[in-house]
């Protein structure tokens, strides 16, 4: 299809006439990245990150089932699908390879027909799976990342925020009087409402790092990655009154308002320890949502520690 992306391949053989053979029956389906033995495979596998790599199982130094090995250790690589290419036909070397999770063999001397169908089905299940995968990770309505996933991203931005000591901000919201306006337009209009603020998050946020996600009703978050509270801030306005000032016109023509309360809990630096944990950043970004609401509606609350 015209436009769209190529699923990309590892070639890893000590021999360059079987790395020339296997690219050249291969290059025209998939981006071909290729290496020369285990250690740089390994390398190139935690940078490339290929969709599927094709592994020789006697090389020097280290062979393919340590290869394998070492990539089912690693973290960045263990989900990278990876089928041997062998002139070994034993049994016990099979066995041995599925061991390992091997995905499949292709045998040597290389029959292109055989390659390409092997090789075809591995990339196959790699995009169904990862078809489920994003499904899994977005919200039906809304049609953004759902929990699930900003949970995910939490979890990684959290770890880099301690890493590199640089802060990191969260904004609770909750669409107000939402039941009311569910109540008075049915369920049908206040789906609409969801998926239209949902667009309106979404654009009113300007850094790619910046995360927007459905938490659950009408309650939505939004991570913001070294940003300090004065940017925090300075976005759940823009949040706030982009949300307030625009009709939102349903198909029946139909014209519906709303707005958003908003928490905000910021930390200049994350420590790893009981006091800076996930549960208590997310806890209090919730207690200044709630400082919101109780303040009237439409306003944004930081995050007031008691000490």
């Amino acid at each position: 299809m015209v436009g769209e992306k190529k699923n990309s391949l590892l070639i890893v053989d000590d021999e360059s006439a079987n790395l020339k053979v296997l690219s050249h029956m291969l290059s025209h389906e998939y981006i071909i990245y290729t290496a020369a033995d285990g250690i740089n495979a390994i390398e190139k596998a935690k940078e490339l990150k290929p969709d599927l790599i094709l592994l020789d199982i006697i090389m020097p130094v280290m062979d393919g089932y340590t290869t394998l090995s070492e990539l089912k250790k690693n973290a960045e690589t263990h989900k990278i699908p990876v089928v041997f290419i062998t002139g070994l036909s034993s049994l016990e070397n099979e066995e041995k390879g599925l061991s390992l999770e091997a995905a499949d063999y292709i045998a040597k001397p290389f029959s292109a027909a055989i390659v390409k169908l092997r090789v075809q089905n591995q990339i196959k299940i790699v995009n169904q799976m990862r078809t489920i995968e994003r499904l899994s990770m977005i919200d039906h309505l809304t049609n953004i990342p759902n929990k699930r996933s900003f949970d995910e991203r939490l979890s990684m931005e959290w770890k880099q925020a301690i890493r590199e000591q640089t802060p990191i901000s969260l904004l609770m919201m909750d669409l107000d009087k939402f039941k009311n306006l569910n109540d008075t337009y049915g369920h049908q209009k206040g789906d609409f409402i969801l998926q239209s603020v949902a667009q309106v998050f979404q654009q009113s946020l300007r850094r790619p790092g910046d995360f927007v996600s459905r938490w659950g009703g009408e309650e939505f978050v939004v991570l913001l990655p070294n940003t300090p509270i004065e940017g925090a801030i300075e976005i759940a306005e823009r949040i706030r009154i982009d949300t307030a000032s625009k009709d939102y016109v349903s198909a029946d023509e139909t014209v519906l308002k709303t707005t958003v309360s908003i928490g905000i809990h910021s930390l200049v630096r994350v420590t790893d320890n009981s006091m800076h944990s996930i549960e208590t950043f997310i806890s209090n970004a919730d207690n200044a949502l709630y400082a919101a609401k109780e303040a009237g509606r439409n306003k944004v609350m930081v995050f007031q520690s008691p000490i």
